[in-house]
């Protein structure tokens, strides 16, 4: 087993949980200045039918009250831009893709508040045989009571009395009720293992089935270069090309409606030797004080894409 593949190995846990709870790291990317985008998302979009809009002064709040670990990661994350472009909004109906330790959780359920829902969805249960190695049947076996144990662990996550679900893929009810969806870094496994088991296609054509009429899912993912080779960019090393993410949704019945740099980093260009995981927070293949690590820590977190697609009707 080559050392790229040990590393990978390791990080296996840490990565099907899509890194929502990777430990915080001081070195972070600049935030642009401003998000670049080919819609402008008043907030409305997102609410389908519904006049619910953007809040910034809740979200503020929210965000000021979060723990220092949380805040640490807020120039690489930027969840207030991040979410304002999405259109996310108090009240809504939100679901979350493996929303692991809640780093993301922990913000949207007090913000969404007293008369909103967030729904948190993990993979399918038969895909978990798919990653090997710390994927036992034991392990695969707890993970069919994980909506039970994820809503009870998320219920302390918040005072406010927002509507608490989860579901896997293959369970999420097909009863467009959700007004938004959220792939924050959650779509890589799902391209990974596409191939085996049509993965992917069958998780965005299940998030098609929950939402609204009008709703939308916001999409973030760590983007290798358009051009980069297809077999490289299949999700094993974590990058996605942009275009390949885009016919994947458009295939499932969504319209792309608009694009950010919020979460652009330029000084991310991976090659095929290159997986996103060698760069902060996770420094997965360098040494502490290594020139090497020193040359990660200065790009900063990954490149990623950010996109709001939209659900005809």
């Amino acid at each position: 087993m080559t050392f790229r593949s040990l590393i990978l190995a390791a990080s296996a846990l840490t990565l099907a949980a899509c890194s929502q709870a990777d430990t915080p790291d001081e070195t972070v990317m600049t935030e642009t200045d401003d998000a670049v985008a080919t819609a402008d998302m008043s907030g409305d979009l997102a609410g389908g039918e519904t006049e619910l809009a953007f809040d910034a002064d809740a979200l503020d709040a929210v965000l000021a009250a979060q723990d220092d670990a949380t805040k640490a990661r807020y120039d690489a994350r930027n969840p207030a831009a991040t979410l304002e472009f999405f259109g996310i909004a108090p009240g809504m109906a939100v679901g979350e893709a493996l929303p692991g330790g809640g780093w993301y959780s922990k913000i949207l359920l007090p913000y969404l508040g007293d008369e909103g829902r967030l729904v948190g969805v993990d993979y399918s249960i038969p895909m978990w045989s798919e990653f090997g190695g710390f994927a036992t049947e034991e392990f695969i076996a707890g993970k069919e009571s994980w909506p039970e144990t994820w809503v009870e662990e998320a219920s302390g996550w918040t005072d406010s009395d927002v509507e608490i679900d989860a579901y896997t893929f293959e369970t999420l009810p097909q009863d467009g009720s959700l007004d938004a969806f959220l792939f924050i870094r959650a779509l890589h496994n799902l391209s990974r293992f596409e191939a085996n088991g049509g993965y992917m296609s069958d998780a965005i054509a299940a998030v098609h089935g929950s939402l609204k009429p009008g709703g939308v899912v916001g999409v973030v993912q760590h983007a290798g270069p358009d051009d980069a080779d297809a077999a490289w960019a299949d999700g094993s090393s974590g990058y996605l090309r942009e275009p390949d993410v885009i016919a994947a949704f458009e295939a499932a019945g969504f319209e792309l409606v608009g694009e950010s740099s919020v979460n652009a980093n330029p000084m991310d260009n991976p090659t095929t030797e290159d997986f996103v995981w060698r760069l902060p927070p996770s420094l997965g293949n360098t040494e502490e004080g290594s020139e090497e690590r020193a040359e990660m820590e200065a790009i900063g977190e990954s490149n990623r894409m950010t996109l709001l697609f939209q659900k005809a009707g």
